[in-house]
């Protein structure tokens, strides 16, 4: 067992902590549409994920410091340790909303900031330092625009702190101003993306899960939006802002909304006509998450807007979500089941050959 860990710990996938975004925002989900039980099960699920993962992270941090090296300068794996920060915020969101841990959220809340300052300028200075730098075609996709939904988790999860009252004006400046940092990232890089998807000729695993966060993105970018919008009536600084809040939210959540169809066409392409095997990999947890992400955005686009037609989407929604999450989390614990019977295996030979 010691060798399993020490082996997940050396070759721990950075972007891993899309299994804490993913079970926490349809967590979340499901306790705003009234599935409170299983929202609250999942609560459960989620730390222990997140202290799973967190240890794994340390144990990698001081026996393989090289392997995390060669993750951060490396254009397709590098992003994913935005999932510490977007994890952090998620799992605090999901502590605020579902069971009113409002304390041990804000603490997750200053984490979360630490880690966004820490991640965002390590990564994009590694990045931008790096001698010898893959082509477009081969260094970006979808996983970079994990650095705009770490950024709104910040926004979202200070929003649900301060539901009663407002926050210090500087707190309520730094969310605004949280708020379009993600959409900037959102707006330099999903150019980037397209491009890549339209003009470079793609192998069908190309198409992978991670081009859900195109969708994912936008989707918190909304949720974010909705949630100053909602604050504005206590959170005196956003008032001379709602036009433009409103304005600029609905664009987003619009965005999210034309994604899905294509991303849809994209996969059936890959697995239904290509005839490529579906089989688990972490970052399915990068499908799961915008499933839920627009679900929750949706619904609360409705209530911002106050336009309740919405409300028909996430009704729906919340089914497929839920869906995604149950068969991800069933491919992980086979994943992990098979990991184990191997490694148990592996040990009766050694015994044997002793």
């Amino acid at each position: 067992m010691r060798r399993l860990v020490l082996a997940a710990a050396e070759t721990l996938f950075p972007g891993y902590f899309a299994l804490v975004m993913a079970t926490g925002v349809v967590s979340i989900a499901c306790e705003l549409l009234g599935f409170s039980l299983f929202a609250h099960v999942l609560v459960g699920i989620n730390w222990a994920a997140y202290l799973a993962l967190w240890a794994l992270t340390l144990l990698r941090l001081f026996r393989y410091r090289t392997k995390i090296k060669e993750d951060l300068f490396n254009h397709q794996r590098a992003p994913g340790f935005f999932t510490l920060v977007a994890g952090t915020c998620v799992l605090g969101t999901q502590n605020a909303v579902v069971v009113g841990a409002h304390t041990l959220a804000g603490a997750l809340w200053y984490a979360g900031s630490g880690l966004w300052a820490l991640v965002m300028y390590a990564f994009f200075t590694a990045v931008t330092v790096r001698e010898r730098k893959p082509s477009l075609a081969g260094g970006i996709n979808g996983a970079w625009l994990i650095a705009a939904v770490a950024t709104q988790s910040i926004v979202v999860l200070r929003g649900v702190l301060d539901v009663q009252a407002a926050p210090p004006m500087e707190i309520q400046f730094l969310s605004l101003a949280m708020f379009m940092i993600g959409c900037m990232l959102y707006l330099a890089i999903i150019p980037l993306i397209f491009y890549r998807l339209t003009f470079v000729r793609l192998a069908a695993s190309d198409f992978g899960p991670p081009y859900w966060i195109n969708m994912g993105a936008v989707a918190i970018t909304t949720l974010a939006g909705s949630t100053l919008i909602l604050r504005a009536d206590r959170w005196p600084l956003l008032a001379g802002y709602l036009p433009f809040l409103k304005g600029f939210t609905l664009f987003f959540w619009a965005a999210a909304t034309w994604w899905i169809p294509f991303l849809l066409a994209l996969m059936v392409w890959r697995y239904l006509i290509r005839k490529d095997r579906l089989t688990y990999e972490p970052q399915f947890w990068g499908m799961v998450f915008p499933l839920g992400m627009y679900t929750t955005g949706t619904f609360q686009l409705s209530k911002a807007l106050d336009l309740p037609f919405l409300a028909a989407i996430p009704n729906v929604f919340i089914y497929v979500a839920v869906s995604a999450w149950l068969a991800t989390f069933a491919g992980l614990l086979a994943h992990v089941g098979r990991a184990v019977w191997i490694a148990v295996a592996n040990r009766e030979g050694d015994f044997a050959t002793d």
